[in-house]
């Protein structure tokens, strides 16, 4: 079983009520494999569409330990949205015994490896998104 990024199925969740659907990758993996497809960020009561929103000064690792926030381009404060949205995906990652998570390259829940800096300058830092480090953290036990 595995959680999947819903954008990245052509579900029109991500902030300007758009989806990240690239390739039939993701649709591929339907017929092999069992997703369940989230979006963290209504999971955790944000609407869409929504202004864009960035991990200021870290990354989601440092949103978790209370190191840093996640701030909307206008300067509102919607790190406890993100936080919520990362506590109720892991939810769903034990609940179905989940074994990886397939997430949006570069978002601030679901981004792995990468995350914008929080600038809204389109430059990137190394690290993971507040969804992906906790999703990690408990496929690590």
């Amino acid at each position: 079983m595995k959680l999947i990024s819903a954008c990245l199925l052509g579900i029109r969740c991500t902030w300007d009520s758009k989806d990240n659907y690239k390739s039939d990758k993701a649709i591929e993996l339907l017929n092999s494999e069992r997703l369940i497809p989230v979006c963290p960020e209504q999971l955790g009561g944000l609407k869409t569409p929504r202004i864009p929103q960035e991990i200021q000064g870290g990354t989601g690792e440092d949103v978790l330990d209370r190191k840093c926030k996640v701030l909307n381009r206008n300067g509102e404060d919607v790190t406890a949205e993100f936080i919520t949205g990362a506590e109720e995906t892991l939810k769903f990652a034990k609940l179905f015994h989940v074994e990886e998570f397939i997430g949006k390259s570069k978002s601030p829940s679901c981004g792995c490896g990468q995350v914008y800096d929080g600038t809204f300058s389109q430059k990137l830092i190394d690290g993971d998104g507040v969804t992906t480090a906790p999703t990690f953290r408990l496929m690590m036990l």
